[in-house]
């Protein structure tokens, strides 16, 4: 028997070889403060109308809201670039905003009234329209060879976290009521 014999002879399969994709690599350090600074300014500024149809602000205490909030990007995107740990700029601003306002330090009480009304929801749609239109040619490609199993493996995904949280939330209710 030859590798001419064991060759298959029917159709062929698709590949799910994706090396030929230019991911790049070590890029997560090297983040741009200021176009990200004014990315943030931009999606700050769209939220303001948004902010005043969510909630009963006025123009005044939404500006604060969200000028307080960008201080605390601020402070995170810092941390990301200049900080040897390698964490996303997400956890530094996360750790940044709880920092900010943890109730035992002595500036919560100034900074926690002034974020308190900003609807965290509504904040979060510009973000996320602009991540539905930010789809690129690279990830259609992913998606178009990765076929039927990508679609599988979302539905299982959304339907583990979804049955997951409200798991979380039934225990949670149950346990505080």
């Amino acid at each position: 028997m030859t590798t001419a014999d064991a060759t298959p002879t029917g159709p062929e399969l698709p590949k799910d070889d994706l090396s030929d994709l230019d991911f790049a690599a070590g890029d997560e350090k090297q983040i741009q403060l200021l176009p990200t600074l004014r990315d943030v300014a931009i999606v700050s500024l769209i939220a303001v109308p948004i902010q005043m149809l969510a909630t009963d602000l006025s123009v005044i205490d939404i500006v604060i809201g969200l000028a307080v909030l960008y201080v605390m990007c601020i402070g995170g995107l810092l941390l990301t670039k200049y900080v040897p740990l390698r964490l996303p700029s997400v956890a530094w601003i996360s750790l940044v905003a709880i920092l900010f306002t943890l109730p035992m330090l002595p500036w919560s009480g100034t900074i926690l009234p002034l974020v308190s009304g900003i609807d965290f929801l509504a904040l979060a749609v510009p973000p996320l329209a602009y991540a539905g239109f930010a789809i690129s040619r690279m990830e259609l490609d992913v998606m178009r060879r990765s076929g039927w199993k990508i679609l599988i493996i979302a539905l299982l995904v959304f339907t583990g976290t979804y049955v997951g949280s409200a798991l979380i939330a039934e225990i949670t209710l149950r346990v505080t009521s």
